[in-house]
């Protein structure tokens, strides 16, 4: 079959901090894809645009750069187009839509840290799609380096997740992105390869590794949509990899949907990938990334074929949501109240979570019994916590529920969804977290001890134990335990869990937060508001230091007298509050409470906010 030896087609996939977009930094400066002055001026990071990925430090939507390299052994100049994944199991679908468009995957992995959960979760993508794969070590650097035992760790997890034997026998590149640095040669624990200046030998091995595109020169058009972008002037723009036959500017393809069903459509607009900019273009020919604009409502997983023979590429499948949440517009009393131009109606809630869905793969938005609330239903916490802070920076105001699980039937039994949670720890936590397991039904896999004072653990727990996990973890560890979890299955029900003791303060009346009433309060428990914060009856204020639920009366003001005394100008001292952000506040949540999201503020409110409702209900449910 002919072949195009001009491009190549990669992913870069690995855990969340391994290196990837800055290994992507790295071949973008080097490739010369930038001048000289720009270069100097480049940010960290370029891929990561997105403002909510530069402020948490991780990948959230893959992306697509296109590098041209000039190999040193001469010939002409070869473009690879890159495609930088996210490493947090969460964006799984964005994971397998990039899979999707390539021919071969690099697999990062920290050079300290080992393979963790979520490279386990990328490579079983891979080897699933039959995709050759580049082992880079990267980070070789680090002053707690163990390379030789990591590459050891490697090839268990190919052997684990039964690859095949030319699956297994893949080049092995060491590498230090952050100074542009690769080499085939194993440096020493703790420094960067010496015998190399630039990352010449990992262009090399992916000219050598990554299969050119194969093309029949009889086969009619065939063009995968694998995703989705918006231009102000352009509209809707649909990203795809031509497979078979040419693509070009102003030509009518047929547009074969979801549904099966053909409609012919006009190319307006036809841009290749140059750098992280895309360029206008005349043509796109087989195994080619080209983002093409003219049809409104296109879909990720449909196909652009000849009108004379359409031929359908099969649809992008992705796995099934584990969490789901119900997002509704704001009911509380403030509503409203926070600033101008606040999106407040269930209309634009509603068009907004359905455009989402255009460019989700893995998201999906089901109807409630009530009209202005949605459950929503994703990969992840993390996942949905993104989805409801971008809303909220967009300027809408919610009122989110809290995460529960999405549970399946399997064989008349009720199943539920359980993670394989991996955790790093320095060994005296060990009591610890084995107790915060065992409080959430978790089963130990294995544990191993790396002679440094640290342990890794694996558990299998149910996804609902995890939710408001994190907090909790990382009080125990004083901060310095690393817990990761990845979708492993479903399991029967596990029955009842309790993961938060503490009950709630819940304020008895609507006013403004007094530091006279906050002294009194901050014995009972932790607060969660400042002085001069207005709040609602059912607005939760703190969290109580007892099991159970308390009305507390909050806004009570200190009652002036004539009289004066030695002590009244005694100044108390007022604890700090604990702010919660909104990932914290998903976390705390329980059964009966629920979220206000506004662009200002995040609180969290009792579901039923009148006080002697609250009591009747109780009543209800004892008898």
């Amino acid at each position: 079959m002919p072949t195009r030896h001009d491009i190549r087609n990669v992913a870069i996939v690995a855990h969340v901090d391994h290196g990837k977009t800055t290994l992507v930094d790295a071949m973008l400066k080097q490739a010369g894809a930038f001048a000289a002055h720009a270069a100097e001026n480049l940010d960290e990071r370029m891929m990561d645009s997105n403002d909510l990925e530069r402020e948490k430090g991780i990948t959230i939507l893959a992306k697509n750069t296109a590098v041209k390299y000039h190999p040193s052994t001469g010939g002409g100049p070869v473009t690879i187009n890159i495609i930088d994944t996210p490493g947090h199991a969460d964006f799984g679908g964005e994971v397998e839509r990039g899979l999707s468009m390539v021919d071969a995957v690099v697999l990062l992995v920290d050079a300290s840290e080992g393979p963790l959960p979520q490279t386990r979760f990328v490579l079983r993508k891979a080897l699933q799609a039959k995709l050759p794969v580049i082992l880079c070590i990267n980070k070789t650097d680090r002053p707690d380096a163990r390379i030789a035992e990591v590459v050891d760790e490697t090839y268990d997890l190919f052997l684990d997740l039964d690859a095949t034997e030319e699956q297994i026998e893949f080049p092995i590149v060491y590498a230090c992105a952050r100074d542009g640095i690769a080499s085939l040669t194993k440096p020493e624990d703790g420094t960067v390869p010496a015998d190399s200046k630039n990352l010449e030998p990992f262009f090399t091995t992916l000219l050598g590794t990554v299969p050119a595109p194969e093309y029949d020169d009889s086969a009619p058009l065939q063009a995968h949509v694998t995703n989705l972008d918006a231009d102000n002037f352009l509209g809707r723009i649909a990203l795809l990899r031509v497979e078979q036959g040419e693509l070009k500017k102003g030509q009518t393809v047929a547009w074969i949907k979801r549904d099966g069903s053909v409609s012919n459509v006009r190319i307006t607009e036809l841009m290749m990938t140059e750098a992280l900019t895309r360029k206008p273009a005349e043509k796109a020919g087989p195994g080619d990334i080209c983002a093409v604009a003219g049809i409104p409502d296109i879909m990720i997983g449909e196909t652009l074929a000849d009108p004379e023979n359409p031929v359908a590429l099969p649809l992008i499948t992705v796995d099934e949501p584990a969490i789901s949440m119900t997002i509704g517009t704001n009911t509380s009393p403030l509503v409203g109240k926070g600033g101008k131009g606040h999106k407040v109606t269930a209309r634009l809630v509603k068009d907004r979570l359905e455009r989402e869905l255009i460019g989700n793969v893995s998201l999906r938005v089901l109807p409630t019994e009530r009209p202005d609330a949605w459950e929503v239903q994703g990969r992840g916490e993390l996942a949905l916590a993104i989805l409801v802070e971008t809303m909220r920076r967009e300027g809408f105001e919610l009122t989110v529920g809290k995460p529960e699980v999405v549970t399946k039937e399997i064989d008349g039994k009720l199943h539920e969804p359980i993670e394989r949670m991996t955790i790093d720890s320095p060994e005296e936590h060990l009591g610890a977290i084995t107790q915060l397991m065992a409080a959430r039904k978790g089963r130990m896999e294995t544990m191993t001890n790396h002679g440094s004072g640290w342990i890794r653990m694996e558990w299998i727990v149910p996804s609902r134990g995890l939710i408001g996990f994190r907090t909790e973890f990382l009080t125990q560890t004083r901060g310095t335990g690393i817990a990761h979890s990845i979708f492993e299955g479903h399991e029967p029900w596990f029955g009842e869990l309790r993961t938060r003791n503490n009950g709630s303060l819940v304020a008895d009346r609507s006013g403004v937060v007094t530091a006279f009433a906050m002294t009194n309060l901050q014995e009972r428990g932790v607060l969660f508001v400042s002085p001069g914060t207005e709040v609602y009856e059912g607005m939760i204020v703190g969290e109580n230091s007892r099991a159970d639920d308390m009305d507390v009366n909050i806004t009570k003001e200190k009652k002036l007298t004539n009289m004066r005394s030695s002590t009244a100008d005694v100044t108390e001292s007022l604890v700090p509050p604990r702010l919660l952000s909104l990932e914290q506040s998903l976390e705390f949540c329980r059964d009966d409470e629920c979220i206000e999201v506004t662009p200002e503020t995040v609180r969290i409110r009792k579901v039923v906010l009148d006080q002697k409702e609250r009591a009747r209900a109780v009543s209800r449910a004892k008898r």
